[in-house]
């Protein structure tokens, strides 16, 4: 089958991180990443399910695996080679040779790695902080998308195991599917900030996980104020659209959150501040910025997924600022409830799921590329503030239009 493969190469890593500066196609060219035929995945066991991808999308993560700039904090918790795509929507086969559709919940948590007893963080649901994502049967990976053993969204066919699977209402397209596993993680974020009614949050970032994490701070835990930082255009229409209260360019955030909060500035750096900051762009810029903006003994959520970057810690010691990760999904406390009607825990996944239907979340795909044309993708991705884009995702309804009857 074809797939996008990421293979372990010295060379090509360091290739990969000096072209990215001048051109993601560049990066995409001399890098690790290559359009290779490769065998299917095999099942690794009963309890595992082949997944066919029909949309499958670029992630921050993805991107920064490509041009070689995540940490390498990740290196023990992945498994090479590995076939990238963790956002997808796709289809199974059932027993009477049907076929349905399904998204992938990625983490690759004990369940799926036939651990037992599970560890405490799985007990509870809490599948993200899962503490054996590189043991049990199947080689490491944090997700679907960085372990050898499944494949991942960005091929003809992966595989999951059966706590991953979730079957999407026949109603839901497939650009509305795509986009569940990112709106997880917004809602995971914006659920992790414990927002009170009261609250001014600031979200600093207009893509797809600052306008998901949006649309979940109005839907689950809405603040009094909500001010989001938007460099384009199109985010600032989206940002609007999906209930912001204050939509500024990042250049202006700061006196927008004075004026919101009433605050003295002192270079660049306020008195008083907003309640909450979820940072949803993760580099020493917006940290930074974050830091200044936030009152003392606020509360800064880290979304965007960081590297190596240096920041000044003193305002966060020396005004008692927290700063607590949001990563990835699981279990959630919703209105101070953990457990839903039929007393199972609130998962992520399904608030995602209710989520992209009622704010109309597919608005966020901005178009779609065949495997073949991963440089474009990729390179489209990179740029899509700049290009007017929010979300580029993979089209393989084409390549996996495999004969069996559908029935969703």
């Amino acid at each position: 089958m074809k797939a996008l493969l990421y293979q372990r190469s010295i060379s090509r890593f360091a290739a990969a991180k000096v072209m990215a500066k001048i051109s993601t196609g560049l990066a995409t060219n001399l890098g690790p990443l290559s359009l290779s035929d490769i065998e299917e995945p095999k099942l690794p066991g009963k309890d595992w399910q082949r997944v066919y991808p029909l949309l499958s999308g670029i992630c921050g993560s993805d991107l920064s695996t490509i041009g070689s700039d995540s940490s390498r904090y990740f290196e023990p918790i992945v498994s090479f080679p590995f076939v990238p795509g963790h956002e997808l929507v796709g289809e199974i086969e059932t027993d009477n040779k049907t076929r349905t559709r399904v998204v992938i919940e990625p983490v690759l948590s004990c369940s799926a790695r036939g651990i037992s007893p599970l560890c405490p963080y799985c007990e509870k649901g809490e599948t993200g902080n899962c503490q054996m994502i590189n043991f049990g049967h199947i080689s490491p990976g944090l997700q679907t998308g960085y372990c050898s053993d499944t494949g991942g969204g960005w091929s003809g066919s992966l595989v999951a195991h059966k706590s991953q699977i979730h079957l999407i209402p026949p109603q839901m397209t497939d650009e509305q599917a795509v986009m569940v596993e990112p709106t997880a993680c917004g809602v995971h974020a914006a659920l992790s900030a414990q927002v009170q009614s009261d609250s001014t949050v600031v979200i600093m970032g207009a893509g797809t996980m600052g306008l998901t994490t949006l649309a979940a701070l109005k839907k689950y835990s809405p603040p009094k104020t909500t001010i989001i930082s938007a460099k384009y255009d199109h985010q600032r229409k989206l940002a609007k659209s999906l209930g912001a209260d204050i939509v500024t360019n990042p250049t202006q955030l700061t006196r927008s959150v004075r004026l919101q909060t009433k605050s003295l500035e002192t270079q660049g750096r306020l008195n008083g501040g907003a309640d909450i900051v979820i940072d949803c762009v993760g580099n020493s810029l917006s940290l930074n910025q974050a830091l200044k903006i936030v009152r003392p003994k606020g509360k800064i959520v880290l979304v965007g997924m960081p590297g190596q970057i240096k920041i000044d810690l003193a305002p966060l010691w020396q005004r008692e600022i927290s700063l607590i990760g949001a990563y990835a999904y699981g279990s959630e406390n919703l209105n101070n409830k953990i457990l839903d009607s039929n007393q199972k825990p609130i998962r992520s996944f399904d608030l995602a799921l209710e989520l992209v239907m009622s704010a109309n979340l597919e608005r966020l795909v901005s178009t779609s590329y065949p495997l073949d044309r991963f440089e474009d993708a990729l390179d489209h991705a990179t740029n899509a503030g700049p290009r007017g884009a929010i979300k580029i995702v993979f089209d393989l309804r084409q390549q996996n239009n495999f004969q069996f009857r559908r029935n969703s």
